[in-house]
């Protein structure tokens, strides 16, 4: 009896510890992503908004595959070190899914860290080429790239500025010089040139001498390579110079943040982005769970909330978590209904479907300036 009742104790323990053991079974760990401070934290908000809401809605809708997501976040402050040291810090945790980051230039070496230990990862706004030229297995993105937005703006500019004269300026990063590299070489291969081309350093805030040598070289159009910080201060010191050339730039600056540095010059930019998913009318009911939480969701929010819905669709087609089953399946051209439309990968990890359009930058009848797409 003595051997029998102490095999039960050992069995209950064993049981115990097995159930203890497996209670992140009933989870699904995901992580998302980028600066959640610092100067782009307008751009974190975004992407977090965008997966925190995700994740509530689907958790409540009975989770993936019988699982509960779990949500670790990630704050990268637009550093690539640090970048690398969140990557570090979900493989920790045991996440097996990411959306992130922002910054092209954290995306790259923290990808090399996911790709290394089997994690996916969807970025919704990085776009700077490279980051799937490599044809990694694991890498994916929600958004487009900077050769098809610079395309469309390099047209735009020699269709609409052919015979003024166009600055092109950017921050220096992987994401800025990339996209005005790309506009360059579109408007170039259509007849124009620039007439200045000029990087400016990572957190300058005085262009005093920017502009002075943008008014001598009397600039029309400047085209911003680079995010809404240092673009709203440019555009900012342009303004209070006198300088009325008009501003251009890309998805970098698709924050109101935007608008509250630039001011009331912001008034008249225009800006190249996707289709304004907040205009479908499938997304309203999601866009209005936003709306209760007092949230815009604007810009990269619905790119991240569509990057969660992706994963649940792969994970339970595939009836697996495994990283690998899921990105390979992902490949197949299959499509993914989502917040922002319906979504096919090809075989590079990026989407079929991206289209860039032309915004301007308007104020509305309660006096803010925000984006709005050209009709």
């Amino acid at each position: 009896m003595k051997s029998t009742a102490t095999f039960a104790a050992l069995a209950l323990a064993f049981a115990t510890l097995l159930t203890g053991c497996g209670g992140d079974d009933d989870k699904l760990k995901i992580g998302v992503a980028g600066p959640m401070t610092g100067t782009d934290a307008a751009f974190g908000a975004q992407l977090k908004n965008g997966v925190e809401q995700a994740v509530a809605d689907i958790n409540a809708a009975g989770g993936v595959a019988g699982k509960q997501l779990e949500l670790f976040i990630g704050d990268d402050a637009a550093d690539p070190r640090q970048g690398v040291s969140v990557a570090n810090n979900f493989l920790g945790e045991g996440v097996n899914f990411v959306v992130g980051h922002f910054n092209s230039g954290v995306t790259m070496p923290a990808s090399e860290v996911y790709v290394d230990n089997g994690i996916l990862m969807i970025t919704p706004a990085s776009t700077n080429p490279s980051i799937t030229e490599r044809k990694l297995w694991n890498v994916f993105r929600t958004c487009g790239r900077d050769d098809q937005q610079g395309a469309i703006a390099g047209q735009h500019i020699a269709t609409h500025f052919k015979d003024k004269k166009i600055a092109i300026i950017h921050d220096k990063t992987t994401y800025g010089r990339g996209l005005a590299d790309q506009t360059k070489k579109a408007m170039n291969d259509l007849g124009v040139t620039e007439t200045v081309y000029e990087g400016v350093g990572a957190g300058e805030k005085d262009f005093t001498a920017l502009v002075s040598k943008l008014k001598n070289a009397e600039i029309d159009v400047l085209y911003w390579g680079g995010v809404h910080t240092a673009g709203g201060l440019i555009l900012r010191q342009m303004r209070d110079q006198g300088l009325q050339a008009v501003f251009m730039s890309g998805d970098g600056i698709a924050s109101d943040e935007f608008a509250a540095i630039a001011g009331p010059g912001a008034e008249g930019t225009l800006m190249t982005f996707g289709p304004d998913p907040q205009k479908r009318s499938e997304a309203r009911e999601i866009i209005s769970r936003f709306e209760a939480r007092e949230y815009k969701p604007e810009a990269y929010t619905l790119y991240s909330y569509a990057a969660v819905q992706i994963l649940k669709q792969a994970i339970e087609a595939t009836q697996s978590t495994d990283p690998k089953t899921v990105a390979a399946y992902m490949r197949t051209g299959v499509l993914f209904n989502t917040v922002i439309g319906d979504i096919a990968f090809d075989e590079k990890g990026d989407i079929k479907q991206v289209a860039y359009v032309m915004y301007t930058w308007t104020k509305q009848p309660d006096g803010r300036i925000t984006y709005v797409q050209n009709e």
